[in-house]
């Protein structure tokens, strides 16, 4: 019994680890960007400012990261694209995933137009290799997502905006959908998301999220009002997500990423998309295994960017 209880930890701890497999660095795609909270602390509420670090690539081929400000990141412009990466990943890991997302886009989606990648980059490097740390990084992704508000409520209501979040990043993503659905009157923030003219799309792959998280009695129901278009790329065998009810030990609820969830919970006018790729990507919980399928990484793309006027981009 002890041996077992040894194993489900050390699964539960992989949970958004999104293990990486070895891969060749792709070369820079044309207009990525960071915003990294990994030196903010954790919060409970959106906040009236945040030191969010930017960087921008530059340098061409080769490549270099130079420091920018949130002004220079949402110049109007091109669509944002934010990607948001799962738990375990190291600075450098989060930008060259990030990067290699981008170029995914660029080349499976050119009728899209550019659009600017912005990978957030959260505070989620492994510390200790037991369910402790699993839990921690869960507390941390929903104060996370009070800093993605934060910047997203900056955004031009014009300009389109998709979130790609794996694992516990698409937690991050909803976490500020949620934010920006609901005024919050001490901070003197209104509710700044539902009704905008430019187009959101939320993209979740492997999501640690609740599975009755957009219920209609669900607690990021209201995030609902401020989307168009909602992709789950589910895994009915991802091993590491059939431990997340030992993660959120409120509900003991299972994750979304392996049930998805029924199209009827849905608006009508919200466009909703839902596959299980078991059949390709398996037990394990990377990320890596998504974007190397060709057809995943071609539905993720375009969902991403479905809806998107390449000829009002820049």
């Amino acid at each position: 019994m002890f041996r077992g209880a040894v194993f489900a930890c050390a699964v539960a701890a992989a949970i958004l680890s999104g293990s990486r497999a070895p891969a060749a660095t792709p070369r820079p795609a044309a207009d990525v960007w960071v915003a990294s909270t990994r030196r903010l602390p954790g919060i409970c509420r959106r906040p009236e400012r945040a030191g969010i670090d930017v960087e921008r690539l530059s340098g061409g081929d080769r490549g270099r990261w130079e420091r920018a400000s949130v002004d220079d990141l949402l110049a109007p412009g091109r669509p944002l694209v934010v990607f948001v990466h799962g738990n375990r990943y190291a600075a450098a890991e989060a930008k060259s995933e990030g990067v290699r997302f981008a170029r995914l886009v660029a080349s499976a989606c050119p009728d899209a137009g550019p659009v600017r990648t912005v990978v957030f980059s959260w505070p989620s490097d492994q510390q200790g290799v037991l369910l402790r740390d699993v839990r921690a990084k869960y507390a941390r992704a929903h104060a996370d997502g009070h800093y993605l508000a934060w910047l997203l409520g900056r955004v031009e209501p014009e300009r389109p905006v998709a979130i790609v979040g794996f694992s516990f990043g698409a937690l991050v993503g909803l976490e500020a959908l949620q934010d920006l659905e609901a005024a919050d009157r001490d901070a003197g923030i209104p509710a700044s998301w539902t009704g905008r003219p430019g187009r959101t799309n939320l993209v979740f792959v492997a999501p640690a999220v609740r599975c009755d998280a957009l219920a209609p009695r669900g607690p990021y129901r209201a995030a609902v009002a401020g989307i168009d278009r909602l992709t789950v790329v589910a895994n009915s065998a991802d091993c590491a997500l059939a431990f997340f009810p030992s993660v959120d030990r409120v509900t003991r609820a299972e994750a979304l990423g392996t049930t998805a969830m029924p199209r009827r919970w849905l608006p009508p006018d919200l466009e909703y998309s839902a596959v299980d790729a078991a059949a390709i990507v398996g037990p394990q919980h990377s990320l890596a295994l998504y974007l190397g399928s060709g057809s995943l990484a071609r539905r993720i793309s375009a969902a991403a960017v479905a809806g998107f006027d390449a000829s009002a981009t820049p």
